[in-house]
This record gives structure tokens, C-alpha cells and sequence, in this order.
């Protein structure tokens, strides 16, 4: 075995297809494109989503409702994931809660949910809270912070 003598693989390497040249070729006359139509002719390109003439899916689809580009996604966290993970005098920030595994990293924004009991006092930044989380989060002592 030496680099002069390598040869790739027996069936790898196939001949080019010579279309239209000929019948003995067996892919004379009509090149292997069949009869009439827009496929056999050239210069031939189908639009993006073309279906042959039928309707295409993208229009026989219903479309219904409406989405809204602005929408904030948020990050949810709740009271008793707050209280298991952090002890009390402890400041909570997006970026901690994803150190801890609360949230995943990306960038959303956090907001803190009312689910359970704090029981410590935790200073608590994030981008929203609900009504109660906030009223739990100072009855139990700490501060609810709200970013931006």
C-alpha cells in the first residue's frame, strides 16, 4: 500500500449521465424528463410552495387569531422555590436564580409568583411581581425590588 496505488472504493465512483444524447444512450429524446409540462421544459422554476396548480397548504390553511410581536415572555418563579433554595437575609437576583437552576439562562425577563410561603426574609430583585408575592415577601420580612 503506497500513495500511488490508493484507489477509492469499487462502486464509488460512478460516469456522469449524458442526457439527450441520442437513443442508444437510453436517455435520449426527452433527456429522462417526460412528456409536456413546465418540468420539461427549460428554463423551468417552481415557486417557493408550489403544489402543481392545487391550492397550496400555506393558503388552504385557516388562519384565525391574532399574535402579538410585543409580547413579554416571562421567566416564572414561585414563593416556596424562593424559600427552599435561599436562606433568610439573602438577596435574590435573576442571575443567582439561575445558578440555583430556577431559571434557565437567555435573558427573559423574571417574575415572582404568589405559590407558597417565604417565611424568611429574602431581598428579592426581578423584573415583576404579582400583587400577592410582593405583600408575602414584606409580611415575611424582606423587600421586593422591581428591575427596570
Amino acid at each position: 500500500m503506497s500513495l500511488s496505488n490508493l484507489r477509492p472504493p469499487k462502486g464509488m465512483k460512478h460516469s456522469k449521465k449524458r442526457v439527450g444524447r441520442g437513443q442508444g444512450s437510453g436517455q435520449g429524446k426527452t433527456a429522462g424528463r417526460g412528456h409536456k409540462g413546465a418540468k420539461s421544459r427549460s428554463g423551468y422554476k417552481f415557486k417557493r410552495g408550489f403544489e402543481g396548480g392545487q391550492m397550496p397548504l400555506h393558503r388552504r390553511v385557516p388562519k384565525r387569531g391574532f399574535h402579538n410581536p410585543f409580547r413579554v415572555e416571562y421567566e416564572v418563579v414561585n414563593l416556596d422555590q424562593l424559600a427552599a433554595k435561599f436562606d433568610a437575609g439573602a438577596t435574590v437576583t435573576p442571575e443567582l436564580l439561575h445558578e440555583k437552576g430556577l431559571v434557565p439562562g437567555g435573558g427573559r425577563p423574571v417574575k415572582i409568583l404568589a405559590r407558597g410561603e417565604v417565611g424568611k426574609a429574602l431581598t428579592v430583585r426581578a423584573h415583576r411581581f404579582s400583587g400577592k408575592a410582593a405583600e408575602k415577601i414584606q409580611a415575611a420580612g424582606g423587600a421586593a425590588e422591581a428591575i427596570g
